[in-house]
């Protein structure tokens, strides 16, 4: 049964527990990509999600509550900072990173309040190097994708996720701390396990039920440490998901509810107020000042949001914003802004839109040319408001400015782009063109992906993200020389996207040509450092240069800059070279957490010092995570002749 409290309660028994929640532990908890409607607490009923409809028995619900922006990235540095996309100027997955010290960043503030503050996501695009891990003092979120790689891909699983955060929450004991939890179910590709995938014939669906039980099983163990409940606990999503509505599967093209409506639903210390609704609209921004409010920190003055524990429903609606640069700077089209007020829905788009929530919830009828002219007026001028200019990527600073002018990428950014350019809603069969064509990349149809992305392209010349796809498509099929010329021309149009350029000097070196590789991987160091590092000494070493391949490794370890396996190669190089003790350093500290190759490399390392039994330990780790590990079997072998056991 809902509750829903008369405004004057409310502020009555918050007065009575507020004092609970300073000091009290804090979790935020972010389920990616989680349409409010798909879930029973919302009114959906063919899913099941019981830990989280127990935990809105615990909490306050809110029904309306908005997100600002239908990306990972945008949107959770909105909700960590308090701040709209035009403040904290983040506004694509990638090539806008943050800088947290300039903003009133959340876990910052909360350290100064008295908390220790730690995160685990599950998400390339939320990984430690965005700028996200500053202010916190211990943040999981550190990924390896291979050069080219689709970021939505790269990803961990909720339950890894989960094992990598509990460690820390449960070393806190009494303390006051602030954890960020992050798990990127149900974001695409909808790849639920069991029993999930055989119990939900929607894939969505089933991602949603697997995103639960994570959850639960997280809000399992803060009871059991006692922490559950005298915790302040928020969970909400980013974003939604298109579904097909409007045309699109996914998110990040288009504004409209399903895409912008999300979860939020806050639990106070001791359940307080427990289980009641509140219908006034909520927004993400609000989520920072509530927190802060919460745990008695100084609430900056210039942030957008109020306190969810104060909202009113009698107020005046606010304006509740929302923007997307997506379809601009990945294919060429319009961006458009939003604003919700009240009942009301407007899309600042080439051809303006405006819907009626209350009598039209799907956004199936635009009014805007029969809707009252007061209304629409201001609203327009509302969006004024608003500064919508888009910067270039933030890495092009003067001296990589100068990079990409001599390799011939500035110009034609669509950052920069001036004039009109189409709108997203005249591009819905160009879109299920999209849709097609990369179901067929991911289903490895790589020539049937060809002839569809050569269409687009052919009408749709700057779709910078067909080019890369494009470009994957062509190297699956051994069209090496075409690849390079794609990824080029994509690189070309995004003003210098370090991924993109990552993408290209790879392509360049498989192909040879190490001179124009080393110049593209100068447009990544900065965002990029460890996949930098990786594939500058990969160029090193197919020229012959093995000792410049094994500095580059010694520096990019010295400066906390090397990934696995790039501190793998160097160890490795250092063993063949005799320098054995060094090798050893480099490895030692992945002893309990490394991947077999380099556990192997390091039991390598160990056998060349004479360390035989303790290679044989190391070897024999390898052996119980993966029995069927041929190169271990190969080491293990050698290292018992080295015993003298043929």
């Amino acid at each position: 049964m809902r509750r829903t409290l008369p405004f004057l309660s409310l502020l009555l028994l918050l007065g009575c527990g507020r004092a609970d929640t300073k000091g009290a532990p804090i979790l935020l908890v972010s389920i990616d990509t989680l349409r409010s409607d798909r879930l029973p607490v919302y009114g959906y009923d063919k899913v099941q999600t019981p830990a989280l409809d127990a935990f809105a028995k615990d909490a306050i619900v809110f029904e309306r509550a908005y997100s600002h922006y239908p990306l990972t990235l945008p949107s959770h540095v909105s909700i960590l900072t308090g701040q709209l996309p035009p403040d904290h100027k983040v506004r694509d997955n990638t090539g806008y990173p943050f800088e947290a010290a300039k903003h009133p960043y959340l876990p910052r503030l909360l350290k100064q309040a008295g908390y220790e503050t730690g995160a685990a996501v599950s998400a390339f695009v939320l990984r430690s190097q965005t700028g996200l891990a500053e202010g916190f003092d211990a943040y999981d979120g550190t990924f390896n994708p291979k050069p080219g790689e689709t970021l939505d891909v790269v990803q961990r699983s909720g339950p890894d996720t989960l094992r990598a955060a509990l460690p820390w929450i449960q070393a806190r004991g009494d303390k006051p701390f602030f954890y960020f939890f992050h798990i990127y179910e149900p974001h695409s590709p909808y790849t639920a396990p069991e029993p999930f995938a055989s119990r939900y014939p929607d894939p969505y669906d089933a991602e949603v039920a697997a995103a639960d039980k994570v959850v639960g099983d997280l809000f399992a163990e803060l009871k059991r440490l006692g922490i559950y409940d005298r915790a302040t606990i928020v969970v909400l999503s980013d974003h939604g998901e298109g579904l097909g509505q409007h045309g699109e599967a996914q998110h990040g093209i288009f504004l409209y509810r399903e895409t912008l409506q999300v979860p939020l639903m806050l639990k106070l210390p001791k359940s307080e107020r427990g289980g009641t609704r509140v219908s006034a609209p909520a927004q993400l921004v609000d989520v920072a000042p509530t927190l802060l409010s919460l745990a008695g920190a100084e609430v900056p003055r210039e942030l957008p949001g109020s306190s969810l524990v104060d909202l009113d429903p009698k107020a005046p609606p606010r304006k509740l914003y929302a923007e997307t640069f997506y379809p601009r700077i990945h294919f060429g089209w319009s961006d458009l802004a939003s604003l919700v007020e009240g009942r009301l829905h407007y899309i600042e788009a080439p051809e303006p839109e405006l819907y009626d929530l209350d009598s039209d919830p799907g956004e199936t009828r635009n009014v805007v040319a029969t809707a009252e002219r007061r209304s629409v007026s201001g609203l327009r001028q509302a969006m004024k408001g608003f500064d919508r200019r888009l910067a270039a990527p933030a890495e092009v600073d003067p001296e990589t400015s100068a990079k990409l002018a001599a390799l011939g990428y500035i110009g034609s950014s669509m950052a920069e782009h001036e004039g009109p350019l189409p709108d997203p809603k005249g591009q819905r069969q160009v879109i299920a063109d999209l849709d097609k064509a990369f179901t067929a990349t991911q289903a490895q149809r790589h020539e049937e992906a060809i002839a569809s992305f050569e269409r687009l392209l052919a009408a749709n010349p700057d779709m910078q993200d067909v080019w890369a796809f494009y470009a994957q498509s062509l190297h699956k099929v051994g069209r090496d020389e075409d690849a390079a010329v794609a990824y080029e021309k994509a690189l070309k149009l995004s003003g210098g996207s370090p991924q993109l350029a990552l993408a290209t000097a790879t392509k360049l070196l498989e192909l040879g040509r190490f001179a124009e590789a080393r110049q593209h991987v100068e447009l990544a160091r900065k965002q990029y450092p460890q996949e930098s590092n990786d594939l500058l000494a990969q160029i090193e070493m197919r020229q012959g240069n093995s000792e410049a391949a094994l500095e580059i490794g010694r520096k990019a370890v010295a400066d906390g800059r090397a990934s696995e396996a790039l501190r793998r190669q160097t160890a490795l190089s250092l063993s063949e070279t005799g320098r054995t003790a060094e090798a050893i350093a480099l490895l030692q500290p992945l002893a309990e957490t490394g991947e077999p190759p380099t556990l192997n490399a390091l039991a390598i390392a160990l056998s060349d010092a004479g360390r035989n039994p303790e290679a044989m330990t190391v070897l024999q780790r390898v052996l119980q995570k993966d029995p069927k590990n041929a190169r271990a079997y190969e080491t293990l072998g050698m290292v018992e002749l080295r015993q003298q056991n043929p």
